[in-house]
């Protein structure tokens, strides 16, 4: 779950260094390193909430040093979204759709790779917190754009069902330092559930496009 941990590490390194104290972080010469040390000090181990969630890869490092104030040059960006790319895994049978009905199930749930949830069990999606999806429910959250009529004001095609499943699956690969998770990348969620989530933007009968 690296991944919620990415998002980007800045609001959790903020709060680290105010925990820490204005005075004592100033007299770092990397306040990010400081940061995670502190964070590293007080997280413990829990089941398989481990501590090493804490450590970031290439990509998450580079978000980080452009996170705040800081933009992300176009550069940058492109280097990160290529790599990215690299990353995705399509199914194998070719087939990007699922079952809506599951879908939502999926955009639902919000448990998942926490340490108190069972290890190895299908986690969530937890769409509703950053997306609205339909137009029957009516609590959701508004970080993330409204995905409602999704597939109705894309296009049902082919192209657009494998886009849904890359950026489900890694939408860094598709937008740099996206504050969404990379459900498929870091096994969030698995590839049927992953079709699933696809159908239920892109299936004509899913609440989503009615």
């Amino acid at each position: 779950m690296k991944t919620i941990v990415k998002v980007t590490l800045g609001t959790a390194l903020a709060l680290a260094l105010v925990a820490a104290g204005c005075a004592t972080m100033g007299t770092q010469d990397d306040p990010h390193k400081a940061a995670v040390a502190l964070m590293k000090k007080d997280f413990k181990t829990r089941g398989q909430a481990t501590v090493d969630r804490i450590d970031q890869d290439e990509m998450q490092a580079a978000c980080t040093r452009y996170s705040g104030d800081r933009a992300l040059p176009a550069d940058e960006a492109q280097r990160i979204e290529k790599a990215q790319q690299a990353t995705l895994r399509y199914p194998a049978d070719g087939g990007y759709m699922g079952d809506w009905k599951s879908g939502e199930k999926v955009a639902q749930n919000g448990t998942g790779k926490q340490w108190s949830d069972k290890p190895g069990k299908p986690g969530g999606g937890n769409c509703y917190a950053c997306h609205e999806l339909t137009k029957a429910e009516l609590s959701y959250g508004t970080i993330g754009p409204s995905l409602y009529h999704f597939g109705r004001n894309r296009g049902f095609t082919k192209e657009a069902e494998k886009y849904v499943y890359g950026k489900v699956y890694n939408p860094d690969a598709y937008a740099a330092c996206s504050s969404m998770p990379r459900f498929g990348h870091n096994g969030i969620l698995t590839e049927q559930q992953i079709k699933d989530v696809v159908a239920l933007l892109m299936d004509p009968e899913s609440p989503v496009n009615q």
